[in-house]
């Protein structure tokens, strides 16, 4: 339990330190942009870009999570271990289907 505790307290603290610098660097956009008091039209379609992106995101980060939970109940299943290489094939692939999928849906809104 140590191990797994150990190793997850550095990926958390990279994907908050990610966050917070995201947070900032959006803030200081949006900042930008009211000083320059941009057109509402430029505005409105930067909000919409934004949308559509974090909507991809949602749906990539989704699928592919989803992939790799298929295929850890598929290991469990199967009876698979950390020593057989399928099941780090079986992960690696659930990954990258999950990523394709998302790719085909995306490519479908535009």
């Amino acid at each position: 339990m140590f191990d797994i505790i150990a190793l997850l307290i550095p990926i958390v603290g990279f994907v908050c330190l990610v966050a917070i610098v995201r947070a900032v660097i959006d803030g200081r956009v949006k900042r930008r942009l009211a000083e320059m008091q941009a057109s509402e039209g430029m505005v409105r379609e930067l909000v919409r870009a934004d949308l559509i992106k974090r909507r991809h995101e949602l749906l990539k980060w989704g699928l592919l999570l989803g992939a790799i939970g298929l295929a850890l109940v598929g290991i469990e299943l199967l009876g698979l271990g950390s020593e057989n290489p399928g099941t780090y094939g079986l992960l690696m692939g659930a990954a990258g289907a999950g990523l394709l999928v998302s790719r085909v849906l995306q490519g479908r809104d535009g």
